[in-house]
């Protein structure tokens, strides 16, 4: 399994919007497409979190792709209201994602 953060700018009073055009979203067959396993919203004190988890490595791959499709074109222009950048140079969602620089692992596999 392969994980993304995406990180960005939320006001906490959006949540609700925010969590229906995803709800609406992950209704269609696009997140299945997109090899998505799950998906978890979160904020903090202003701060966005938007944790994904794919089927495969290329998690990151699959956002970049699905870019083109419509659906994916449609949930980014409604979240545009609600979701602000992080860095005002953000252009694409590998532009907002965190990078892991630790995770353990109940085998007892620790690494990158």
């Amino acid at each position: 399994m392969h994980s993304t953060l995406i990180v960005a700018r939320m006001d906490p009073s959006s949540a609700q919007q925010v969590t229906d055009l995803f709800a609406a979203f992950d209704a269609t067959d696009m997140p299945h497409r997109m090899g998505t396993r799950r998906r978890q919203l979160f904020t903090y004190k202003g701060l966005y979190f938007h944790l994904q988890d794919f089927d495969h490595e290329a998690g990151g791959e699959s956002i970049e792709e699905a870019k083109t499709d419509t659906a994916f074109q449609q949930i980014s222009t409604d979240l545009r209201p609600f979701i602000d950048p992080y860095d005002p140079a953000w252009k694409t969602p590998s532009d907002a994602m965190a990078q892991r620089f630790y995770l353990w692992d109940p085998k007892g596999d620790a690494s990158k």
